[in-house]
Parts: structure tokens; C-alpha cells; sequence
């Protein structure tokens, strides 16, 4: 991780890092992919959004968040007042696992050196886990997101927030109060509000 966050301006510390992940051979995923999946968005963002990997419109774009569930994920965004375009967007894993099936420990392992270089590079003041494998990973917990997600927890200096995955909403159509969807937009608008919050105290200081 400080190979990237030091010594170098951001700009080649970026360029390197896709260098390194576009030619990534460091687990089998490299051999089926189509494409890597670095993740988009502003680098200058307060806010990130790390799923766990990418998924077959993903892989055939090199984009993250692209396909239904991407989609999805942008509506939410835009009924809760936030731009895709103002955070940043990324995975655990950046090539797809076959058939869209969970990565394996080995996969992430591999992959989370880039994760631990775009969070250096970054440094957000939130985090959000889409998902179980996300937020396992991250707060190395055995815990589900049902019983997490909704909740901040400090971690590493900064908020780390779970949240349901898009993917899990498409599977539950219901609007029902305490349904996915109820819950994941209780949930955005508490991250709305704390975004908010953070950057009018940085407006203010």
C-alpha cells in the first residue's frame, strides 16, 4: 500500500495502479475474465462504494456497476440527492468470478492489495460495504449485512456503513416497510445525512 501512497504524485500513483491490475495474473480469474474492473468515479471523493466483484456487463465493459444491478444502484443514488458521478466506485475483486458465484478467500486475497491502493489514494471519509462478502471482508467479521447493515463502524480512522447489495434488491420487489428496499432506502438517506454533515464541517472549518 505505500509503494502508491508515497513518494509519487497521485496522477503516475493512478496510472501505475491500473498498470498493475489490468495485467494482474495473481489468481485463476485472470485466465476468464474479459476485462478488469478497476472501478470509476471522482478520486476526490469523500465517499466509496466497494462491492464484491464484477459481474458479466461489468466484465464485458471494464466498468464497475454497470449492469442491472448498476443501474439500480444509480436510481438509488439519485432519489437520495447523490451524483454517481461525485463517488467512487469499486469491488473487492476486479475480474469477474465465473458464473457471478461469491469470490473465493484466495481471489481476495490476491486482489486486496489494489483494494488497500485505491483506499490509501483515496482516503474517504466513508465507506460503504454493498453486500455480505464486502462487509465480511472488510470488518473480517462472521456476521451477516442483515444484522450490519445500517449501522457505522469506525474503522481505520474513518465510517465504514453496509448496506444491502443492488443485486439482493433486484431479487425482492416488495416496498413494504421492512422489506430490502424500505431498509436500503432508510439507509441511503442515513448516509445522505451524514455526508452532508461532513462536508458542510469541512465547509465550516
Amino acid at each position: 500500500m505505500n509503494s502508491f501512497a508515497g513518494g509519487i504524485d497521485q496522477q503516475s500513483a493512478w496510472q501505475e495502479l491500473e498498470r498493475r491490475v489490468e495485467t494482474c495474473t495473481a489468481c485463476e480469474l485472470c485466465s476468464t475474465r474479459k476485462n478488469t474492473v478497476f472501478g470509476q468515479g471522482n478520486r476526490s471523493s469523500p465517499l466509496v462504494f466497494v462491492g464484491e466483484g464484477p459481474g458479466a456487463d461489468e466484465d464485458k465493459q471494464g466498468l464497475a456497476f454497470v449492469g442491472r444491478a448498476g443501474k439500480l444502484l444509480t436510481g438509488i443514488f439519485q432519489a437520495a440527492g447523490i451524483e454517481r458521478e461525485n463517488v467512487f466506485i469499486t469491488n473487492i475483486v476486479k475480474c469477474r468470478p465465473p458464473e457471478n458465484r461469491n469470490p473465493l478467500p484466495g481471489e481476495m486475497m490476491a486482489c486486496n492489495p489494489f483494494l488497500e491502493a485505491q483506499l490509501a489514494l483515496l482516503r474517504p471519509q466513508i465507506v460503504v460495504c454493498l453486500g455480505n462478502v464486502a462487509v465480511k471482508w472488510l470488518l473480517k467479521t462472521s456476521e451477516g449485512i442483515s444484522s450490519l447493515r445500517g449501522r457505522w463502524f469506525p474503522w481505520r480512522g474513518i465510517l465504514l456503513f453496509p448496506m444491502f447489495h443492488p443485486s439482493y434488491l433486484l431479487r425482492y420487489d416488495s416496498k413494504k416497510k421492512g422489506s430490502p428496499k424500505d431498509l436500503t432506502w432508510q439507509d441511503i438517506t442515513e448516509l445522505k445525512t451524514r455526508l452532508d454533515s461532513l462536508t458542510a464541517g469541512e465547509r465550516h472549518s
